[in-house]
């Protein structure tokens, strides 16, 4: 199992420019609102093809990092970077997120699957037939999006985001509403893009989806950066008195 190793480690063993399979990192990171920082310096650098869950408790700062890392936030001060330079256009092509709630557009299944690949200058009907096929929704391609189940619309919205064979894929808790038959197949989904060898950056609260899916854990306490370690560390050795305090506590409401 790869280390993910922080930027603070890195610097302060000495590793300075050892970038070796990084695929992105923050730097000093800030997200302030209201006075308030809600992201507070952090310093993360991101191994390529892992799965790094995200994990901390509500407030933490999680979907902020997401959104900042994706650039659909401006950070306060910091930079992220991916592939060594500063996140554009360009990077951002190259990335897709999929959030809590599926976000469609008014058309049919096939006509989402579409609009992404047209971005991409590829939009032929047998990609789409392929596409919609890997998720299950195959036979459902004329219907309208917005009658989907919630399953399939989450579903469908991950479709959309692995049609452009994205390097890095955001999760924002997108199994949280679903059930577990409907969490289970997006896991399967998500699973086989990592074995393609996609980035896998995915925040969760369900502990057990952690264990099933992580290979890094990276914790988030008050918008800082309190454990960035191998997943089986993590779990059986958190290093933080916030981590150990977190674990404990959804092991007690299980």
């Amino acid at each position: 199992m790869p280390d993910a190793i922080p930027i603070t480690q890195a610097r302060a063993s000495g590793r300075d420019g050892d970038t070796t399979g990084i695929v992105g990192e923050a730097r000093g990171l800030v997200y302030a609102a209201g006075g308030k920082r809600l992201i507070d310096g952090i310093d993360v650098a991101f191994r390529d093809a892992t799965r790094t869950i995200v994990l901390g408790p509500n407030g933490a700062g999680k979907s902020l990092l997401l959104r900042l890392m994706h650039g659909l936030l401006a950070p306060s001060a910091g930079e992220v970077r991916w592939q060594g330079r500063p996140l554009d256009d360009r990077g951002r092509r190259e990335q897709a997120m999929v959030f809590q709630r599926p976000v469609l557009l008014r058309r049919s299944v096939a006509a989402n699957i579409r609009f992404a690949l047209r971005l991409h200058g590829r939009a032929d009907n047998a990609e789409i037939e392929r596409v919609l096929d890997e998720v299950g929704l195959a036979d459902l391609a004329g219907q309208p999006a917005r009658l989907l189940s919630g399953g399939e619309q989450q579903r469908l919205t991950l479709a959309r985001a692995l049609a452009t064979n994205p390097r890095v894929l955001f999760l924002d808790e997108p199994t949280a509403s679903l059930d577990p038959a409907s969490t289970k197949a997006i896991e399967a989904i998500v699973q086989r893009a990592h074995a393609r060898g996609t980035k896998v950056i995915f925040v969760t609260h369900d502990l057990g989806q952690a264990r099933r899916l992580a290979d890094d854990v990276l914790f988030l306490n008050r918008g800082r950066v309190t454990e960035h370690t191998p997943a089986e560390r993590f779990f059986d050795r958190p290093s933080s008195a916030a981590a150990a305090a977190y674990l404990d506590d959804h092991l007690i409401r299980r």
